[in-house]
């Protein structure tokens, strides 16, 4: 099993790709060309407003982009382990981690 470090690459999310592509795309009629004209000198005026919940995940996303999700150093001691072949695996643990998650995932499921 090969470790690497794809919890360091960041994923996009949030990207409204439909944005981009309609303001991209331009009107093919003369009317629109018309007030293309019109409006290219003139600076668009508008304002956005952003809900409480909106700016409160914002401030989160920054707060997890600053610190870090995993512990390093224990990853690291966990890749020499495995490397070396000295990691050992207490099936007891796995088995009693994987018995509660089928437990939970029932109890979700009838909910």
């Amino acid at each position: 099993m090969k470790i690497n470090d794809s919890v360091k690459n960041p994923v996009n999310q949030g990207v409204d790709k439909s944005a981009k592509k309609s303001a991209a795309a331009k009107p093919e009629s003369g009317a629109g060309k018309s007030a293309e004209k019109s409006q290219a000198g003139a600076p668009s005026v508008g304002s956005v407003t952003l809900s409480p919940m909106a700016a409160q995940l914002q401030s989160l996303e920054a707060e997890v982009t600053v610190s870090n999700v995993f512990d390093t150093k224990k990853v690291d001691a966990i890749k020499s382990a495995i490397a070396s072949g000295q990691f050992k695996v207490n099936s007891e643990k796995v088995a009693d981690g994987l018995i509660e998650t089928v437990r939970d995932l029932l109890t979700t499921k009838k909910s």
